[in-house]
């Protein structure tokens, strides 16, 4: 019989002691709870900190000259079309809004953007432009009438970007296409409305098809978890990380509304790769894809962007153009299926083609030789931080017209000479406005878009012949002494140095050619002439001159410069032979015009500065023998590219084995400088007549620049001279011309017409005169 257990035991059974690990539980929940609230409480301050203050560093902007339209405006109608397809209009049959664009005939009609400019705000209206053969024949505002100027904004030519190559365009929640917000949500995020950053539902339905399908097909984030992992996190996959991301994502939900946390997203959202810049957000994804602002996309347009949310390069629309139509696709059917749009609208959105904007198109080209110009110049005024980080707006003289011709001039004329000669040539082009020194095209390879070495900045190549305008310009400062029909010897010598060692110039082609005027002697490119005058000058003064055209080598005033034995980087020779085409006023170059802050106030401006470094007359009568080199001499071959109406002034140069190719010359409103030449100094086959002067001339034959017009200063006279005598005549008589002189040194009245005087005679006759 079993003892009954009395209620007392059974009771003091019940009593006992706890079991020990509830208690350890309870402290270790107590525990986690303080650390959790810690981690909430440190999570917070990272989630205001950065979200409150700046949230992201802006690279600098750097914009194109603005297209100003006025009547009698030299422009072709092709080249405006041109640069309104790189600012993204859109050709429409009749314009409905800003960035549409229609053609009749030889009328424009366009909605321009509007912009900010430094001066102040252009606004955006409506334009018709009437072209009459290349000039702007009339400009009024539709509905309106005559306008006396318009500006159209300029273009995006680049940015100064920060070591983690971010780039984006901010843009605010109001300047978001029709559709944008209702796709991205339907797409992303169904309940973003109305959960409290994470969604229990979402999560739910992932984590259900996920099972049902054997493989992870959909993820639960929100839209708000999405942005805190692009803005707050790393990649990483792991269960600590999620966790973070949605603590973080309800944290951000208590101290920011949705519209705040939407208009972050569509900054931040990352939506491509363009070489080392990252492409974020919409607004910028927008006009690297299609050349357009973010406002002004269409249905079609936005269902992809949104779509390459998911993939950017798996669904990148250049690469993989099937595969971003038929996500595309899928996504307009969605929303017709939520009743977004309707099918009629969706059936027409479908219809649509990409879109998409081609590589290497003006609109998203990159144009980094006159960039690394532009970084240069703003370095010597801002702090590395601030170009990168500040989102300033720099504006600056570059003509996107005239760099795609130029790109054009080089590729093609290499082509054309072609064969192995030419294979491993390089080359390199600046190209300024004479008057004001501004830059406004650089090619720094011969290959377009090539971010290399940057021979127009850095290349320092002997300049051969292009040093002979100062070596002539020095002696017609001297009136007195010379003239444009000076008699120089040309003529072989030889000068020993302080070394002992000879130095014994030739011409091109070995040969001499006995007395010769000062004009041919520089149109010709003459050696032997040229070296003797300059050694009569001086080499140093010929140096001083070099220097006050605004080149400053540091050469030895060895003889052998005076043909061109010193080096100097093209963008030096521009400005060298920018003094000498604008009347001896040294403007120094210039990329650069203004600086904008981020919200549009003024900064800096760069004014155009100016100096007088010579006499009109000297350098009137050098423009003139330069102009003679062009017609008779070794730039004739020009004219069988460019009209023989065009008046121009130039000069070949060559150097030694044909080494290094130049030409620099400029008509009344287009300044170039060419060289071509191998990097390892190797030898050509090219001179500068049959090398950089076809470059040269392909490029003005596309550019259609204005006439030379040359002024005549007040003490030039234009004298009459016989052609073959060089004494003074009348103008009756056979073989008159007339020439040039700073007043005080034309010739006096020589022989009669009637006078046939043997050659030598008249020479010695000329030189007695002279003397």
């Amino acid at each position: 019989m079993t003892k009954a257990r009395s209620p007392r035991t059974r009771s003091k059974r019940r009593s006992g002691p706890a079991r020990p690990w509830l208690g350890w539980l309870l402290k270790l929940s107590i525990v986690a709870l303080v650390l959790l609230a810690g981690m909430a409480i440190y999570l917070d301050a990272v989630v205001q900190e950065k979200f409150s203050g700046k949230r992201w560093t802006i690279p600098a902007k750097v914009y194109a000259r603005p297209l100003e339209l006025f009547v009698g405006q030299k422009l072709d109608k092709d080249d405006f079309l041109a640069e309104l397809g790189a600012l993204g209009y859109r050709r429409e049959n009749a314009v409905s809004g800003p960035g549409g664009v229609s053609v009749a005939g030889s009328n424009v009609e366009l909605h321009t953007r509007g912009f900010q400019f430094y001066e102040g705000a252009e606004e955006s209206r409506r334009l018709r432009v009437r072209f009459s053969g290349d000039f702007v024949a009339g400009l009024s505002a539709v509905g309106g009438g005559e306008l006396p100027v318009a500006r159209l904004e300029p273009v995006t030519i680049g940015g100064l970007y920060p070591a983690h190559n971010e780039d984006r365009i901010l843009i605010k929640l109001d300047q978001a296409p029709p559709y944008l917000i209702e796709t991205l949500v339907a797409v992303e995020d169904r309940e973003f409305f109305e959960h409290f950053g994470v969604s229990p539902k979402s999560i739910a339905r992932a984590v259900w098809v996920n099972l049902t399908a054997g493989q992870v097909r959909q993820g639960g984030s929100t839209l708000t978890q999405q942005l805190v992992k692009n803005f707050y996190l790393t990649n990483e996959r792991s269960l600590s990380r999620k966790a973070t991301e949605a603590m973080m994502a309800v944290l951000l939900e208590l101290h920011y509304d949705k519209q705040e946390i939407l208009e972050a997203y569509l900054n931040e959202v990352f939506l491509g790769q363009d070489g080392r810049r990252a492409v974020h957000g919409f607004g910028l994804a927008s006009q690297y894809f299609f050349g357009q602002p973010l406002a002004e996309l269409k249905l079609h347009h936005v269902a992809l962007l949104v779509g390459m949310v998911k993939g950017p390069t798996y669904y990148n629309p250049r690469r993989h153009p099937e595969r971003a139509l038929n996500r595309r696709n899928l996504i307009i059917d969605l929303l017709a299926e939520q009743q977004v749009i309707t099918p009629e609208e969706a059936a027409a959105a479908k219809s649509k083609p990409l879109g998409i904007t081609q590589r290497g198109s003006l609109a998203d080209s990159s144009y980094p030789a006159f960039l690394d110009l532009v970084k240069r110049q703003l370095r010597e005024d801002y702090r590395e931080e601030d170009l990168t980080e500040e989102g300033l707006r720099v504006f600056t003289s570059f003509d996107p017209i005239l760099q795609l011709k130029a790109e054009a001039a080089m590729s093609e004329t290499l082509k054309r000479l072609g064969g192995k000669a030419t294979a491993e040539i390089e080359g390199a082009m600046v190209v300024t406005n004479p008057e004001t020194g501004e830059i406004q095209a650089m090619l720094g390879s011969r290959q377009p878009g090539y971010a290399g070495f940057n021979r127009a900045l850095d290349a320092v190549r002997p300049i051969g012949s292009l040093i002979k305008p100062a070596i002539y310009l020095t002696a017609l400062e001297r009136p007195s002494q010379y003239t444009l029909t000076s008699l120089l010897e040309d003529e072989p010598f030889s000068v020993r140095g302080a070394d002992g060692q000879v130095w014994k110039p030739q011409n091109y082609g070995r040969n001499a050619h006995g007395t010769v005027y000062l004009y041919q002697a520089l149109a010709n490119s003459y050696n032997l002439s040229t070296a003797r005058l300059g050694l009569d000058l001086g080499v140093p003064q010929v140096l001083k001159t070099l220097g006050r055209l605004g080149a400053s080598p540091d050469w030895p005033a060895y003889p052998s410069m005076l043909l061109g034995a010193g080096g100097l980087r093209p963008i030096e020779v521009a400005d060298m032979y920018q003094t000498l085409a604008n009347g001896g006023f040294n403007t120094p170059l210039r990329g650069i015009r203004s600086v904008l802050t981020a919200g549009g106030e003024p900064l800096k401006r760069y004014p155009f500065q100016i100096q007088q470094r010579f006499d009109p007359g000297a350098i009137y009568l050098t423009q003139y023998a330069m102009q003679r080199a062009m017609r008779e001499g070794t730039g004739r071959s020009a004219y069988n590219r460019v009209p023989q109406s065009l008046a121009l002034a130039g000069k070949t140069g060559t150097t030694n084995d044909s080494r290094d190719s130049w030409f620099a010359g400029f008509s009344q409103d287009l300044l170039a400088v060419v060289w071509l030449g191998r990097d390892d100094n190797g030898k050509t086959s090219l001179t500068g007549a049959t090398g950089a002067l076809q470059v040269w001339s392909d490029f003005m034959r596309r550019a259609d620049p204005l006439p030379l017009n040359m002024p005549v200063p007040d003490n030039v006279v234009h004298a009459w001279v016989n052609a073959e005598t060089g004494l003074g005549t009348d103008e009756r008589c056979p073989g008159a011309v007339q020439m040039p002189y700073i007043r005080g040194s034309e010739p006096g009245p020589g022989p009669g017409c009637g006078i046939q005087a043997p050659a030598e005679s008249v020479m010695d006759w000329v030189r007695g005169w002279l003397q």
